[in-house]
């Protein structure tokens, strides 16, 4: 696609109007307009097969994500977290960058085939229960994801009271803010996903039914989803038949064909696993097990991906060896 002139874009605009407003009185001179304006629309959202490394944790000597060199294999890095209260860890690290550092690292992880987006909420935030407004919230965040040239954002809610609660504020709440996020970062040019825990797909388990009625509300609106298969009890998801077909009666039907088969499109449910046994409570799959898994999965028709939780401890080798068997590179 050509791209159009920036000096007669801003020309023609100029007629119009000398300065465009963002959400939440952030205003934008035309003067700093991207160099194309095309630039944004043809930022491709990754297709088949996603794989997903979050970071949180402090790296020695580094401050924002590390050299693409560290984490090839990958094509998405998720900033961790942006909470209701600002940013943390990770995500406020980006923030420390220059604005020139940014554009580099922007530059590289572009060249690389790596997408940068950032994390909200995490285990440490509890948006519905602590009453965050979701339009509000989702006004923020989505200036944040513009504000620091993002290109997405990935909800991780984990407000685990909100959701036992059964009284269907959560979904509503979840679907009223991923419906404000959207219209705020469109689809097709921002990155949108949700992190929810496996259990929360079993059908019947939760009274305002979880991330299967999300899925129904909004699900149209999500590009795919980072399911946690860890932290949900000593032997659930440990092996590639409990993983991949069939669940425990603790949490029915929360496998991944099983999560297929209540309506939830194969291609968008990326198998989420931790780096190491120290990354989780439980859940844990060695990488080359987990590559058999991954595998499995694939010759039995699923390609969305994999996620892990979290860099350092996963890195280029991890992930070399978990994409051995079903996506060598």
């Amino acid at each position: 696609m050509v791209c159009i002139s920036i000096g007669i874009v801003l020309t023609l605009l100029a007629t119009l109007s000398s300065v465009v407003a963002g959400p939440l009185g952030f205003t934008r001179s035309l003067a700093s307009t991207p160099r194309c304006l095309l630039t944004r629309a043809e930022r491709d959202i990754p297709s088949s097969p996603r794989f997903v490394i979050y970071s949180d944790a402090p790296v020695s000597g580094e401050t924002g994500p590390p050299p693409v060199s560290q984490i090839a294999g990958f094509n998405v890095f998720a900033l961790s977290f942006l909470l209701t209260k600002g940013a943390f860890d990770k995500a406020e690290e980006w923030t420390q960058l220059t604005s020139q550092q940014r554009s580099t690292i922007k530059s590289q992880y572009a060249a690389a085939g790596i997408k940068l987006i950032v994390s909200v909420f995490g285990s440490t935030d509890a948006p519905t229960t602590n009453g965050a407004d979701p339009i509000n919230t989702a006004n923020t965040m989505a200036n944040f994801v513009k504000q620091f040239d993002l290109d997405g954002i990935d909800v991780d809610y984990e407000d685990f009271d909100a959701i036992n609660a059964g009284d269907g504020k959560a979904e509503a709440w979840l679907a009223s803010f991923t419906r404000q996020l959207r219209v705020q970062l469109p689809q097709g040019q921002f990155i949108l996903t949700h992190a929810p825990v496996a259990p929360w797909f079993s059908p019947g388990k939760f009274g305002g039914g979880a991330y299967l009625t999300v899925n129904q509300q909004v699900g149209s609106l999500i590009d795919w989803y980072n399911v946690q298969f860890y932290n949900q009890g000593t032997n659930e998801y440990t092996t590639c038949s409990g993983l991949l077909h069939t669940s425990s009666n603790t949490w029915p039907k929360s496998s991944l064909f099983e999560i297929a088969s209540s309506g939830i499109p194969l291609s968008k449910l990326v198998l989420g696993k931790p780096a190491t046994n120290s990354d989780a409570s439980n859940g844990f799959i060695p990488p080359s097990d987990l590559a058999t898994c991954v595998e499995e999965a694939k010759n039995d028709g699923w390609d969305a991906g994999v996620m892990v939780w979290e860099f350092p401890d996963a890195a280029a080798s991890w992930i070399e060896t978990v994409r051995s068997q079903a996506f060598p590179e």
